[in-house]
Formats: C-alpha cells, structure tokens, sequence
C-alpha cells in the first residue's frame, strides 16, 4: 500500500492491474499532497491541459459541468472521487472534455432540471462508471451474450489480446475496496485505440447525444477479468449468480 493520500484518509494500492494507466502521475500528485500541496494544485501541475481550481470556487446555483465548459477549469475537493476524477482528465483529456461539452449542449437546450433527461443521465454514468474494452470479437460476443463460463473461462486464453481501461472515477474510487459486484459500464472501442493517448482521442471522436442517449454500454463485473483479481483463478468464482447474471427479458 501506499501510504500517501490526499486530505481525506484513504490509500491506494497501485500494484492493482486497473490503476496501471493512472499510476505514474496519481503517484507524484499523492507524493506532492503529502508534502503539504492542495491536491487541485498538485493535479493542476501534471496537466497543460486543464486547471483545478478549489471547490470554493464553485459559485452557489452554477451547475458543475457549465462551470468547467465556461471557465476550463476543475472544482476540486480533497477526497478520493475528486482525485480520481483529477487523474481521469489528466489521462483522458479529449474525452473529459468531449463530455464536458456534451453536457452543457444539454444544459443550453433544456436548463437545468430536476430530472437531467436521458442525454444527461448516460453522460454522467458514462463519466462515472465507464470502461473501454478493447477486444476480441469473440469476448465482446460473449459478454454481450453475459455468457460468463464462455467469457471468462473458455476464452481466457484470448483475455491476453485484450485491453480493458478503467475511465470512471466513481468506479475507481470504489475500487478502492474490491468486492465482486463492482461492476462497470463498458463501451466497446477500436482496436486501433492501442496506446492510453489513442484510445482517448478515439474514444472521444465517437461519442455523440444521440449514441449515449441509446446506453452503449454493458455491464462487466470487473474483478472477473482474469489476471486482475487472485480469487477468479478458481473458476467457481463465476458461480455467484447475483453478480454474474444471466441475460434474460428482464435484464437485457
């Protein structure tokens, strides 16, 4: 574990698999708090892209996400959502930003509600629960199917041409403390997406209101990837029907 963290007291175990993109930067951010630094001003320094700003500077009755669109710049407090969230637009800046805008197109058309509309609603799971996976059609067939023997058993061998990249900073932060049901929204990329600034640039170019209000995505019990999670070696950890469920009427 490592024992530097942000304000609020939680650590990060950065030997986990799904952390290996955020690693090298949430490592010096983590080591720059410890050493006295805001966290928005330690993320603001491993970015050319995008300052982090403190949430004071938030005006009362300004919506979030038009905040950022008008100002470019990030409210932050010291907790583990917002560090990851940090992280995520640091790694993964077209599409934060490709979401940012989104949001406020929403924001222009229809204010802001107390229902946020579909448009909104899968943007904001989309920034707080998504996964890209990069694949194999056989392993996005078979999740799609939630045939899960198939996926994570008789395909394991094929998991080692596959890439799955953690993008939720709410699935992240839950993952603070593994447990079998954490589950993401996946979104199938291209596998010409090789490299993180790839994916993010690809990711971004495709995503639109009219794409995200049909909920491209499916959901993936994360710590059933093999090689992410020592339990799932035992081939009866797919049994637990409550988390790996059977695609059905119901559960489409």
């Amino acid at each position: 574990m490592n024992a530097c963290a942000p304000a609020e007291n939680f650590l990060v175990d950065w030997t986990c698999p799904w952390l290996a993109p955020l690693r090298d930067t949430g490592q010096k951010v983590m080591s720059e708090v410890a050493h006295g630094a805001d966290l928005h001003q330690a993320l603001s320094r491993h970015t050319a892209f995008r300052r982090f700003v403190p949430q004071s500077a938030l005006p009362s009755g300004t919506a979030y996400e038009q905040f950022i669109f008008d100002t470019g710049t990030v409210p932050t407090r010291a907790n583990a959502h917002d560090f990851f969230n940090g992280l995520c637009w640091i790694t993964f800046p077209q599409t934060k930003k490709r979401l940012n805008e989104l949001q406020a197109a929403e924001i222009a058309k229809a204010g802001v509600q107390n229902s946020r509309g579909p448009v909104r609603d899968a943007l904001t799971l989309f920034d707080e629960n998504a996964a890209f996976l990069l694949a194999p059609q056989a392993i996005w067939d078979a999740l799609e199917a939630r045939d899960w023997k198939r996926l994570f058993v008789d395909l394991r061998p094929l998991w080692a041409e596959a890439q799955l990249v953690l993008f939720g900073h709410a699935l992240l932060e839950k993952l603070l403390n593994p447990r079998k049901p954490i589950t993401a929204h996946v979104y199938q990329a291209s596998p010409a997406g090789g490299s993180i600034p790839e994916l993010d640039a690809w990711v971004a170019a495709s995503l639109s209101a009219d794409r995200l209000a049909g909920k491209p995505f499916l959901p993936l019990p994360v710590l059933g990837v093999p090689g992410w999670w020592p339990e799932n070696e035992n081939f009866s950890f797919y049994d637990d029907s409550f988390v790996f469920r059977p695609r059905t009427q119901n559960n489409p």
